[in-house]
């Protein structure tokens, strides 16, 4: 079914890798590119109803992108390069009350022999945010990451460093979780232990961590609220 001028619905069949889904499209089988590494096992179910996205280009394997999918009745969007989109728009327009006191923004500034999503500067001096994109939801509780990354728990550090040199007044990682019904949110101990020792580390040095529940609108992100935040150690 065409769901709009480039989004189609599609059956989902497998992903061969973690970038690439098969699925079946109008009887035909069909390749997409998948931007999330995460696992999402509990979405990526054969024979599940999902979205494509047609984006055909020079130099790319295949001229669609998985995008989203209905799960439990819930829209969820897939495309993890989603939430640094919305967080630029939510943070030009200062439309996050707990973001204040900057006229400038900054994205990706380089750092520490890398980079940081966000920098914003100001009233209140410099402020350092990373953005983290969530889908996994079990029972209302919102969970990061659903696959192992030391580049997250790298971020952390990063973020802790720039507090204890100075470098920023203030720092934040913010998890944007692409679908609405979760009420609490916790680090994944059970997939990244690592992660989940490192953002309650972060936490304790004064990195703000920061859940916020969005909602799927034409396949951009609606902000809907601010949400709980659980440290609670789980095995």
């Amino acid at each position: 079914m065409r769901h709009s001028d480039q989004v189609f619905e599609a059956r989902f069949l497998s992903r061969p890798n973690r970038f690439l889904a098969t699925l079946e499209l109008d009887g035909a089988e069909i390749e997409a590119f998948v931007p999330n590494p995460g696992r999402m096992h509990e979405l990526m179910i054969p024979g599940k109803s999902m979205y494509v996205r047609l984006n055909p280009g020079d130099h790319r394997r295949t001229d669609y992108d998985l995008i989203g999918l209905h799960h439990d009745g819930i829209l969820i969007s897939l495309d993890s390069n989603l939430p640094n989109r919305f967080m630029r728009e939510m943070l030009v327009n200062h439309s996050l009350p707990f973001f204040s006191g900057y006229d400038d923004v900054q994205s990706e500034p380089r750092m520490y022999d890398g980079r940081f999503d966000f920098r914003l500067s100001g009233a209140n001096g410099v402020q350092l945010i990373e953005v983290k994109s969530c889908t996994l939801v079990e029972d209302g509780k919102a969970s990061f990451p659903d696959a192992p990354t030391e580049r997250g728990a790298r971020h952390l550090r990063g973020l802790m460093r720039a507090l204890s040199e100075g470098v920023a007044s203030r720092a934040a990682v913010v998890f944007v979780i692409q679908r609405p019904d979760a009420t609490v949110f916790s680090p994944n101990d059970a997939t990244d232990p690592v992660f989940g020792t490192t953002l309650r580390e972060a936490y304790r040095a004064g990195v703000d961590v920061i859940p916020l529940i969005t909602m799927v609108n034409e396949w951009h992100l609606d902000y809907v609220r601010r949400i709980a935040l659980d440290l609670t150690v789980t095995h």
